[in-house]
C-alpha cells in the first residue's frame, strides 16, 4: 500500500513502462495485501527502468522464461507453456506430466512453529521431468516447410500442410502447416495459426485413394494391370445418378485409369467388389480412426459403415468422395505401397528399434500399384511435376471439391501423396494446399511440384543414392510432360 502514495509523475511514468492502464497501476498498489503482482515476465531493460524510478515498495523478482530457439519452426508440434510452466499446445500439453516429473513427499514432525524438528521418512521419491526426443529433423523440417510456403504464396492459398515419413521407421521426419505462429511472440494469435492442420483439419481426399481401389481389384483377382475396362463416353450412370470423367478415354487398362485418373474406370472396379472388403481395406490402412500419435487434436476422419453404402456411395468412395481423412492418415496409408504391402504404426518421437510390422495387402500387389503409381507421374500422367532429376518417384495428384452444409463448393483442396525412390523406398511426402485461387486449383500443377521439390532436397539430405539415370529428365521431355498436363487438367476434379 506504501507505493499507492507515490507522486502521481511516477505512477504515470510506471504505467507507461509497463504498458498498463495508470488506474489498473493503481488499483493494485492501494491493494491490502502484503504482496501483488504488477506484471510478469517483464524484459531486464524495463525492470531496471521501473527500479530506477525508486517507488518505495516496488521490488523485482527473478523469474524465467522458456524460450523456443527454433521460433516457428516446430511450432505446431512443439506448443508452448504459460507463465506458470503448464502446456498449453501440441506437445508441451500432451506430455506435460513426463516433461514435468512429479514431486516427492516425506513425513516429519514440526513444532508449534512450524519448524522440523525430527525426519520420520520419505513417503514418496520426487521423480525428474524427462525428456522428449521427438523424431522431426530439423533440418528436414525447414525444407518442408520453405517449400510449402512457396507455393502458397505462388498459388494464393489460403492455409497447407506438408507431413514427410521416414518409410523404415514410421517416423515423422517433418511436418509444417502455414499459417503458423512464433511461440516467442504470442500476442497476436488466432485459431487459424494454432491448428495443426495435418493432424486436426479433414478433407475429402478424392483422387488419391483411387490406388485402394485398384489394389483391392488386383488382390482379389477382379483384374490384371493389363485387363481393359471401358470409361466409354465419360459418363456412367449408377441408379439414378450420374459419375463422369472430364474427358472421354474410352478403353483403357487398368493401369491406365490410374495413369489418367479415370472416375469410371475405378468405379467398374469397385461394383464388382462387396462394399465389406473395400471398408475393410481402409479401415484396416488407418481410415476411420483417430491416429495413435498422442497429439491433442488427431481427428479420425470419417468413413461410413459399409451396411449403408448404396451403389452410388461405393463408386464415389472407390475415388476419393464421401469420406474424409487428415493429411496424415493419407501420409500413413501409402506405407502400404512403399513397404510393399505392410503398415507401421506411425511416430512423432524418436524410434531405437524397427517398429512391428503387419502385411495388409501381398507384396506382388502392393509392387504392381507402386508400378502404376510410377507412370502416373511420367509424361502421360496427371503428375508429371511431381517428377525429380535423378531419382524414380510414385505418387497420386488430387484435385476435390470442399464440402460447405452438405454441398459441394467451387473451391478446392489440392493434393499429392508419393513416395521414392522407388527402387528402394525411403521417404513418403503428402501435400495438401487449401484453396489455391491464383495460377490453377489441380493437383498435378499446386501440389505436385511442392512433393518434387521436398523429395529431392530430402533424399540428397538424407544422402540416398540416385536410382535413375540423370539424363532422364531433359528439356524435350519436360515440354511433353507439360503438354500431357495440360490436356489432363481437367481429369482430376470430381
Amino acid at each position: 500500500g506504501q507505493a499507492a502514495g507515490a507522486d502521481p509523475a511516477s505512477l504515470r511514468e510506471l504505467a507507461r513502462l509497463l504498458d498498463m492502464d495508470e488506474g489498473t497501476v493503481r488499483a493494485r498498489l492501494a491493494s491490502d495485501r502484503a504482496f501483488v503482482y504488477l506484471k510478469r515476465q517483464v524484459a531486464m531493460d524495463t525492470a531496471r527502468r521501473v527500479l530506477a524510478l525508486g517507488i518505495p515498495g516496488v521490488a523485482a523478482r527473478e523469474d524465467t522464461r522458456r524460450h523456443y530457439p527454433q521460433g516457428s519452426i516446430a511450432a505446431h508440434l512443439v506448443g508452448f507453456t504459460d507463465i506458470e510452466d503448464v502446456g498449453q499446445e501440441g506437445m508441451e500439453l500432451a506430455r506435460q506430466e513426463q516433461l514435468l516429473g512429479t514431486p516427492g513427499a516425506r513425513r516429519v514432525i514440526r513444532d508449534r512453529l512450524g519448524r522440523v524438528v525430527e525426519d520420520l521418512d520419505s513417503v514418496r521419491p520426487a521423480i525428474d521431468g524427462r525428456d522428449l526426443s521427438l523424431s522431426i529433423d530439423r533440418n528436414l523440417q525447414h525444407i518442408a516447410r520453405t517449400h510449402l510456403a512457396a507455393a502458397l504464396a505462388r498459388h494464393g492459398a489460403k492455409a497447407g500442410g506438408i507431413v514427410v515419413l521416414d518409410v523404415r521407421s514410421g517416423e515423422v521426419l517433418a511436418l509444417a502447416n502455414l499459417p503458423d505462429y512464433d511461440p516467442n511472440d504470442r500476442r497476436r494469435l488466432s485459431g487459424a495459426q494454432l491448428r495443426n492442420r495435418v493432424l486436426t483439419d479433414t478433407f475429402e481426399p478424392g483422387s488419391v485413394m483411387k490406388p485402394f481401389t485398384i489394389a483391392l481389384a488386383l488382390e482379389q483377382g477382379i483384374a490384371t494391370p493389363d485387363t481393359l475396362i471401358e470409361t466409354g463416353g465419360g459418363r456412367l450412370r449408377i441408379g439414378t445418378a450420374s459419375i463422369g470423367d472430364a474427358s472421354r478415354h474410352g478403353t483403357l487398362t487398368v493401369s491406365q485409369v490410374l495413369e489418367k485418373s479415370s472416375n469410371i474406370g475405378t468405379a467398374r472396379l469397385a461394383l464388382q467388389m462387396q462394399p465389406e472388403s473395400m471398408w475393410t481395406l481402409l479401415s484396416e490402412l488407418g481410415f476411420g480412426q483417430a491416429p495413435d500419435l498422442g497429439f491433442p487434436g488427431s481427428v479420425a476422419g470419417r468413413l461410413r459403415p459399409y451396411r449403408s453404402w448404396r451403389p452410388i456411395e461405393q463408386a464415389t468412395i472407390s475415388y476419393g468422395h464421401g469420406l474424409s481423412t487428415s493429411l496424415m492418415q493419407m501420409a500413413r496409408s501409402y506405407m502400404v505401397f512403399a513397404r510393399d504391402g505392410e503398415m507401421v504404426p506411425v511416430t512423432l518421437l524418436k524410434r531405437d528399434a524397427p517398429p512391428p510390422a503387419r502385411q495388409v495387402i501381398p507384396g506382388h500387389v502392393a509392387r504392381e500399384v507402386r508400378a502404376m503409381m510410377e507412370r502416373a507421374a511420367g509424361p502421360g500422367g496427371t503428375a508429371a511435376r511431381a517428377r525429380v532429376a535423378a531419382y524414380r518417384v510414385a505418387g497420386k495428384t488430387s484435385t476435390a471439391h470442399k464440402v460447405e452444409a452438405g454441398r459441394y463448393v467451387k473451391r478446392y483442396v489440392a493434393s499429392f501423396v508419393g513416395l521414392a525412390p522407388v527402387s528402394d523406398p525411403r521417404i513418403i511426402v503428402a501435400v495438401m494446399v487449401d484453396e489455391p485461387t491464383v495460377g490453377g486449383h489441380y493437383g498435378g500443377v499446386v501440389a505436385a511440384p511442392v512433393f518434387a521439390a521436398v523429395t529431392q532436397d530430402v533424399l540428397h539430405a538424407l544422402n540416398v543414392g540416385p536410382d535413375a539415370p540423370v539424363g532422364d529428365i531433359i528439356a524435350q521431355e519436360a515440354q511433353e510432360a507439360q503438354e500431357a498436363q495440360e490436356a489432363q487438367e481437367a481429369q482430376e476434379a470430381p
